[in-house]
Formats: structure tokens, C-alpha cells, sequence
């Protein structure tokens, strides 16, 4: 028998296509009695065999898990600390939201993070990244962090121009090659710029394709940042133990040739467990009939077009905050003012939700996108949410990989499995005042593995990893022993009797901390287990 320690680095599993469907009622309740029989799941119109298939009730499960540890002889025994259960990062659209609608909703997010629980953390983001406030239960830290949050587009946008050019003009002129509004922004250009000389309209069809690339370079910046903001948010989210939800506060934005870049943030969502809610911040929008920010006076042959446009735009701008909803199994909260309502139904996990899992047949690694559909066989006036496609991958995946990827995603679980004879304990012994040695011990039952018998051996390999996480979820230090067992007959049937006890330490100064154990064998069979410590 060996062991050695390894280096916790891990990366992404792309050969099961994951699917989180929440199911609802007539009234809007989430319905947890469905079985897998009850599904039906088409990839590109072809009906799939979905392999795995599971209820879960996000939230429900670590208070219940958590043992108390061991304490030094002569000492009282620990008391389990009030351990974080739900891990909530808002994260406001800062780049995208007005002034107006960006005071309405910091005045009802203010409202709403009072009236949260002991056991919950919350995290304050932004897209723009200015203002960023770590998870706490600290409501002051909170409050302050909201103070700071104002508008912080990253150049001028439509109403200021000349002409006037929105990002979704933008896109019809450059992307999708529309002559007519093409058309419409050289008579605005014609009207702002050149006095109506008809004479001049070459020049106002130059300034208005000009426009539209610069407006259409300034809106893909701030849509990558926004999207790219939300994959640091979502993997921020992997590292913490326990329900994990992301609230996106939004206007909205719409995503040109940016389909893919969102459809991984889907995917990163689903392997890291993470539910995205999101809310229009626009609450109840009313396009205006005309922008009185504009500057300059409008074509008056146009005008009526460009309303259309708006109307349109603010339209397409939902389409995205409902995809990354819908997809996560979270919930879209929009044309409504109560925005603390809208707040409290976006944080919220649904009671129940569905997770289905195929492998698709004859994939090709050529990085399509693929149309997903999730039916009931029987549908007795539910309604399904689930998402709508999946990138293929661009090349295959590595086994090795998979198993680490595997590994992860129990670390920073919630839920215990016990596939594996092992038991976790703690024990912690201070040295000074302000340190302590914390020390995990994980006993493993060998005479009840399953071991390969390969040249008069016992094979079977074990990974344990140990986490460590502080009060507030945030991950503080991890380890890896890798145990190789190579293992003859008598010493497998005598020698190892009451098993073996393997042991990590971490140094620690006074504190609640929560140890979370996952092992893993040669077989893909896996326990996880979790222990809260309180360190006077």
C-alpha cells in the first residue's frame, strides 16, 4: 500500500449533457413526484435515452449531515457551528442599467437583504467590477455596498448621436445586412448632420454605416463583459458549500454572435450546481413614444421606425435573461414593478427540480449547437423549463479529467454519498491562544471495498481530498492523498482487519469552520461526507 499527495486541480466534464427541468403547476408550484418514465427527451428532434436521472430539493440536506467533531481530552465537547446553508451573489448590471432604474431596484434590494436568514450569505457583484463585496451576513458591508452602485456604461449610447443609433440597429445594419434601416439612419444622418442637402447623401449613408459599426464595437464589449462577468460569478459559486443561487439585476441586453459564450454559462451553471435567476429592472417597461434625451430632433420620416426599433430592442433585450432562467431552472422576474417581490421570487430555489442526463449517440467533437426539447408524456396542465440546446464539444474528453471534474463537484456539494465503507473525523488542538492544528481522519473500512484481482493482487486505488471552508463558505485550503493498494490475500484477510486511518491537518486560528471529505475509488465509486468544527 502507497500514498501519495497530489495537487488539487481540476477541470471540465463535456460527455454528459446535463438538463435541469422544473415542472409547475397550474398555480406556479414546482412538482416533485415525476419519475424518469414521465420524460421524454429529443436532441435535434431525436428521442434520447436519458441514462441519469434524479429529484433534488435544493437547500434541504447539510444541517441535518453535519457531526459533531472531536475535541482534546479533558475539553467540552465542540458545539457544531450555525453553518451557511444558501449562498446568494447578486449581481447588478451596472454597464446596461439608468440611473432611475438603478435607484428603484438598490431601494428594494435593501428592503430585501434585511429580511435574510442566519444561515444565508450574500455576495454583491457588478459586471463593471467597481464595488464588489465578497460573501457575508455582515448587513452593513451590505448596505454600503449597495450605496456604491451607480451607472457605468463603458461609452455614449443612442440618444446622444448623431445619428441616433441604438446597439440593436446596430446589429440589423452590420450583422444581418438590413438596407432599411440602413436607410432610415442616412435620412437621420441627412437630417443631424447635413441639413437635408440631398446633395450630401452619400456622405450621410458613410456617417450612418460609421455609426452603426462604432455603436455595434461599444454593445459587443459590453455584452462580453456582461457574459464574462457571469462565468467569474458562476465559477466564484462552484467553490462554496451549498444551495447556490446568482440573481442577474438587469435592463436586459441582447447577444449577437455571442450564442455559444451563452450557452457556457449554462453549462459551467449546471456542472457547478449554481441557479441563475434574473429580473428586468425595468420593472413595468413602457417603451416611450419619443426620447426626450435625445439631442438631436428626428427625421420626421423616420421617427415613427425607429420607435418600432425601440420596441423591438426592448423586446430582444429579455430574450437572454429568460434563456439563462430557463436553462438553470431559475426564475424570470419581469414587466413588474414590485421589485422586491421580483427580488425575493428570483433568489429563491424552486422546492423541486428535475435533473436528466444523456449521453448523446454518434456525437461528433465539431462543436454544433444542438436543439434540446423536454416533454411529459402526460402533461395534465403542467409546464416544463428546461434549456433549449447544447454546443457539441470541439474535441473528446479525457477520462482522467472526468474523474477529477467527478471530484469537484462533491467537494463543493452539499449532499453525502456513501458508495465507500469510509467515516470522517475532527480533531483540533490549539497551540496558542491564536492557532490551532485541525486535523482530519478518515477511517476506511478496506475488507468492505471491491478490489480487482490482477497477477495474485488486490487492486484498487483511493483519492481523498479534504476541504476546508470558513464561516462564510469561502474556501480556504484543500488536500489530495492518492492510495495505491496492491494488496495480497493475507494481508487484506488479517493485517488490515479494522481497516486503515489515513490523516490531513490544516492550520487554522480560532473559529467555525466546515470540513468537507470526498473519496473516490479506481471504480468510480464515491462517498462524501461533511463536519462542522467550532475552534474556541
Amino acid at each position: 500500500m502507497a500514498t501519495r499527495d497530489e495537487a488539487t486541480t481540476f477541470k471540465v466534464n463535456v460527455r454528459l449533457v446535463v438538463v435541469r427541468v422544473v415542472v409547475r403547476d397550474s398555480s406556479g408550484h414546482a412538482v416533485g413526484n415525476l419519475h424518469k418514465e414521465d420524460f421524454q427527451l429529443f436532441d435535434d428532434r431525436k428521442p434520447q435515452v436519458i441514462t441519469q436521472f434524479s429529484v433534488e430539493q435544493p437547500g434541504t440536506q447539510l444541517a441535518r449531515e453535519l457531526k459533531t467533531s472531536e475535541t482534546p481530552a479533558g475539553e467540552n465537547p465542540a458545539k457544531p457551528p450555525d453553518v451557511p446553508e444558501r449562498f446568494i451573489a447578486y449581481v447588478f448590471d451596472d454597464v446596461h442599467l439608468k440611473t432611475e432604474d438603478l435607484l428603484r431596484i438598490r431601494n428594494a434590494a435593501e428592503h430585501h437583504l434585511a429580511g435574510l436568514r442566519p444561515t444565508d450569505r450574500a455576495a454583491i457583484f457588478t459586471i463593471s467590477g467597481q464595488g464588489n463585496l465578497e460573501f457575508t451576513d455582515d448587513h452593513a458591508k451590505l448596505h454600503e455596498a449597495l450605496l456604491r452602485l451607480q451607472p457605468r456604461s463603458l461609452g455614449n449610447t443612442g440618444s446622444g448621436q448623431c445619428p441616433y443609433m441604438t446597439y440593436y440597429m446596430a446589429d440589423l445594419i452590420v450583422n444581418k445586412n438590413d438596407t432599411q434601416a440602413l436607410n432610415n439612419v442616412t435620412l437621420d444622418a441627412l437630417s443631424c448632420a447635413f441639413n437635408n442637402d440631398a446633395r450630401l447623401l452619400t456622405a450621410a449613408q458613410a456617417l450612418a454605416q460609421s455609426t452603426a459599426l462604432s455603436q455595434l464595437s461599444l454593445g459587443d464589449a459590453e455584452s462580453h463583459l456582461t457574459l464574462a462577468t457571469l462565468n467569474d460569478v458562476v465559477r466564484r459559486m462552484a467553490a462554496v458549500p451549498g444551495q447556490r443561487t446568482v440573481v442577474l439585476v438587469s435592463p436586459g441586453f441582447i447577444t449577437p454572435q455571442l450564442e455559444y459564450d451563452v450557452v457556457e454559462l449554462i453549462d459551467r451553471a449546471l456542472r457547478a450546481n449554481v441557479i441563475i435567476g434574473t429580473l428586468d429592472a425595468r420593472g413595468l417597461y413602457v417603451p416611450a413614444v419619443a426620447d426626450v434625451t435625445r439631442q438631436n430632433v428626428p427625421n420626421a420620416g423616420v421617427a415613427p421606425q425607429e420607435a418600432l426599433y425601440d420596441v423591438a430592442s426592448a423586446s430582444a433585450d429579455d430574450d437572454v435573461l429568460s434563456t439563462l432562467a430557463d436553462g438553470t431552472g431559475g426564475v424570470f422576474f419581469y414587466n413588474n414593478n414590485d421589485l422586491e417581490e421580483g427580488l425575493r421570487s428570483v433568489a429563491s430555489a424552486p422546492e423541486y427540480y428535475y435533473v436528466l442526463g444523456f449521453s448523446p449517440q454518434n456525437l461528433k467533437f465539431d462543436g454544433r449547437f444542438h436543439s434540446l426539447k423536454v416533454s411529459l408524456k402526460l402533461p395534465a396542465k403542467l409546464t416544463l423549463q428546461a434549456r433549449k440546446g447544447y454546443f457539441a464539444p470541439k474535441k473528446a474528453p479525457d477520462a482522467a479529467e472526468e474523474a477529477k471534474q467527478e471530484i469537484e463537484d462533491a467537494l463543493f456539494s452539499q449532499e453525502e454519498m456513501h458508495d465507500l465503507p469510509v467515516q470522517l473525523h475532527t480533531q483540533f488542538f490549539k497551540s496558542t491562544d491564536l492557532e490551532a492544528k485541525l486535523t482530519v481522519l478518515v477511517h476506511v473500512d478496506v475488507k468492505r471495498m471491491h478490489f480487482r484481482k490482477t497477477e495474485g493482487r488486490n487492486r484498487n486505488d483511493l483519492t481523498i481530498v479534504s476541504g476546508l471552508f470558513d464561516r462564510n463558505g469561502s474556501f480556504i485550503s484543500g488536500n489530495e492523498k492518492v492510495v495505491e493498494m496492491r494488496l495480497k490475500d493475507d494481508t487484506l484477510e488479517r493485517k488490515l482487519e479494522s481497516g486503515v486511518t489515513l490523516k490531513s491537518s490544516f492550520d487554522v486560528k480560532p473559529g467555525s469552520y466546515l470540513v468537507r471529505l470526498v473519496v473516490r475509488d479506481t471504480e468510480g465509486q464515491l462517498s462524501a461526507e461533511n463536519g462542522a468544527i467550532e475552534i474556541p
